[in-house]
């Protein structure tokens, strides 16, 4: 048995709290002393502790107690259920921090100005450098003309959608141009990019047929670190959370996906970015 004092000291929870949870019935000591002194169990420690999770999850007391004290309570199912929760939570306020980390390095986050037709002419001509002279000539047979070819890739800096991604993956069109003319079109590069990428996501089956949650996080982390290589980004959370996103809505994408590293596959791997970024 345990004493008020004992039990505050142990778990960081004030004698005045204990104490008030005993009032309302939440918490009550195991057993009274004669001079009417509160003593606890570890039973009731056990208890005290489950209310503290509930309470890291913003859970109102009077919530509280109506949980703990419904007759089908399965401790078990309610502990998987805080576990989840709050790496959800903690997961969340990971991404908040990062996105504070790139903030405080001068990334601006929240506001995106248009390409001038300069900077898009700019791109579109460094676009052609980095193409081999078999692709552009696909593509000119294809459009009927390089001029037409330009026109339809200067044709996707109108795209709102397209340009408010830019603006989410990178923070800024100054980051972004830059990432753009940093791209090289190397062969090679790009096979070691999406080689890598492979091993990821064979390593994503194997957490998904083992529900291992530590190799599911670390597939995460080395596919942002790949997507950050990728696309020369400082923060790959929001381009991972938009491919979440197209894996559960573009049934296409999904489909290429499954048929090269498994049913299922897809899905799995959105919903681990979700976990992961706690969404």
């Amino acid at each position: 048995m345990k004493t008020v004092k004992e039990v505050s000291m142990i778990t960081g929870v004030s004698i005045r709290t204990l104490r008030y949870y005993d009032e309302i019935g939440l918490l009550k000591p195991t057993e009274l002393t004669e001079a009417g002194y509160r003593l606890y169990d570890n039973k009731a420690l056990e208890k005290l502790q489950e209310i503290l999770f509930f309470r890291e999850l913003e859970i109102t007391l009077t919530d509280i107690k109506k949980i703990l004290d419904t007759p089908n309570y399965d401790k078990e199912q309610i502990l998987a259920t805080q576990k989840l929760l709050l790496e959800q939570k903690r997961n969340r306020l990971n991404g908040i921090i990062e996105l504070i980390t790139d903030v405080m390095k001068g990334v601006n986050t929240m506001s995106f100005e248009a390409f001038s037709n300069d900077e898009v002419q700019k791109i579109v001509n460094h676009t052609l450098k980095c193409m081999s002279k078999e692709n552009i000539d696909e593509q000119v047979q294809k459009f009927g003309s390089l001029d037409n070819y330009k026109e339809y890739l200067s044709s996707g800096f109108a795209n709102e959608q397209a340009m408010a991604d830019l603006m989410k993956w990178y923070g800024s069109k100054e980051k972004a141009m830059e990432a753009i003319m940093q791209s090289t079109g190397d062969t090679e590069e790009i096979k070691q990019e999406q080689d890598e990428n492979a091993k990821i996501y064979k390593l994503f089956m194997s957490a998904k047929e083992s529900g291992n949650m530590d190799m599911e996080r670390s597939a995460v982390e080395l596919l942002a670190e790949n997507y950050k290589k990728m696309f020369a980004l400082d923060n790959a959370r929001s381009i991972l959370l938009d491919l979440s996103k197209e894996y559960l809505q573009n049934s296409k994408l999904a489909e290429i996906t499954d048929s090269q590293f498994g049913i299922g596959c897809s899905e799995y791997v959105a919903n681990a970015i979700k976990r992961y970024y706690g969404m």
